[in-house]
């Protein structure tokens, strides 16, 4: 596969964005060698977009959440890539989100670009892909990037270490979720987004709304940010502006401090780190020493006449060997 033209990515030619997506997610050595002289091309022209990650469970509204909120961008004179972390069936392998079907007027706009990336079940690996598709967006010109997840655990994690502004969106009526609110979580959170907020829901979600803020009072506070507790329709398209001028006073708010450029270059270090591990340990499984060696070193483990340190210290050698 040809690396497309990085002067055809930078004047937004959307098939030329593809195009080097796709080479970005080859699982073949020549390709990402490919990729990478391509991404190393255009750094200079990264980093010049809001990065938001939104998560939550499924049912919740993400997608009509993402289209309302995405065309109110587009009045606004924005381009918006929404890049989905789309986790794929262990069994089958088929990825549930469907986003650009979900998605279907924001998907016609000219101005929008919607890629999902299916996991194969790997979160690790949905985070190097889906940092490296922001990269590319963003040299396309696209100045918002929304990061879609299903709110299922770690993938929280992998999404709030790669964007600017983390967002949780929530249902009416979750007081009794308040049990369930774990620390790491609430810390996660730069909003909390209270969604289906219409019709006979509005009275509940302004309850839920209150619950969550006398929740989060209680917990002592601090960071850069204090998380902010918001109600809306995605449905009815109410509230969505609070929702933008919030993100918008966030990220001015921390770039005044620093913040902000210094969260990012913590991110872009801790990704380096997840590569080398990420590196290593593919380095380990192609090793043919290792390979051959392994099924010798296990039974001496499981026979108790080695220890697991030292048989992982031989699997080391033998790596450093080869």
């Amino acid at each position: 596969m040809a690396a497309p033209d990085a002067q055809s990515i930078r004047s937004g030619n959307r098939r030329a964005l593809a195009k080097a997506i796709t080479l970005t997610e080859s699982s073949l050595s020549a390709h990402r060698r490919q990729a990478q002289d391509l991404l190393e091309e255009l750094l200079p022209h990264t980093g010049n977009s809001i990065r938001i990650g939104i998560s939550g469970v499924p049912g919740v509204g993400k997608s009509t959440f993402i289209e309302s909120f995405g065309q109110l961008l587009l009045a606004a004179g924005h381009r918006v890539a929404v890049l989905a972390v789309d986790p794929s069936s262990p069994v089958a392998g088929g990825s549930i989100m469907g986003d650009k079907t979900r998605m279907e007027q924001l998907s016609r706009e000219e101005h929008v670009f919607i890629r999902p990336t299916p996991s194969g079940g790997t979160l690790g690996g949905v985070a190097q892909k889906t940092r490296e598709t922001m990269l590319l967006c963003e040299a396309a010109g696209y100045d918002v990037i929304i990061v879609e997840t299903v709110g299922v655990g770690q993938s929280e994690f992998q999404v709030a270490g790669m964007v600017d502004f983390f967002m949780l969106l929530m249902l009416p009526g979750g007081g009794d979720e308040l049990q369930g609110i774990k620390k790491g979580i609430v810390e996660l959170a730069d909003a909390l987004v209270i969604n289906k907020s219409d019709g006979e829901g509005e009275g509940i979600a302004a309850s839920t709304q209150t619950q969550y803020q006398s929740a989060f009072s209680l917990l002592r506070n601090e960071s850069h940010w204090t998380t902010v507790v918001m109600r809306c329709s995605a449905l009815a398209k109410t509230g969505l502006d609070e929702v933008w001028e919030t993100i918008q006073s966030y990220v001015t708010s921390t770039r005044a401090s620093g913040f902000f450029d210094h969260q990012r270059s913590t991110q872009n270090r801790q990704w380096m780190q997840q590569l080398v591990q990420t590196l290593l340990l593919q380095r380990l499984q192609e090793s043919k020493a290792v390979a051959a060696a392994l099924p010798k070193l296990e039974a001496e483990v499981e026979a108790q006449h080695m220890t697991p340190y030292n048989a992982a210290r031989r699997v080391i050698e033998l790596l450093d060997k080869g």
